[in-house]
């Protein structure tokens, strides 16, 4: 079981775990180097590191003229 809490999460579900939109996920990525992984496309995500980035502030860094969501 707990392989499959360990599987990678789409940009749809890393948004609704975090409680975001997608555009917000493309610029914490880009903007605040979100934890994300590029699999040709499409970018996948762990769980636990974007928690971890979470709780250590990064999703809380805005630059000037930003908006925090």
């Amino acid at each position: 079981m707990a392989e499959m809490e360990d599987r990678w999460l789409s940009v749809d579900e890393i948004g609704k775990h975090l409680g975001v939109s997608n555009d917000t996920v493309y610029r914490w990525i880009d903007k605040h180097s979100m934890p994300a992984h590029r699999m040709g496309r499409f970018w996948k995500f762990k769980k636990v590191e974007v928690d971890e980035w979470v709780k250590g502030g990064g999703a809380a860094e805005t630059s000037k003229g930003e908006r925090s969501e």
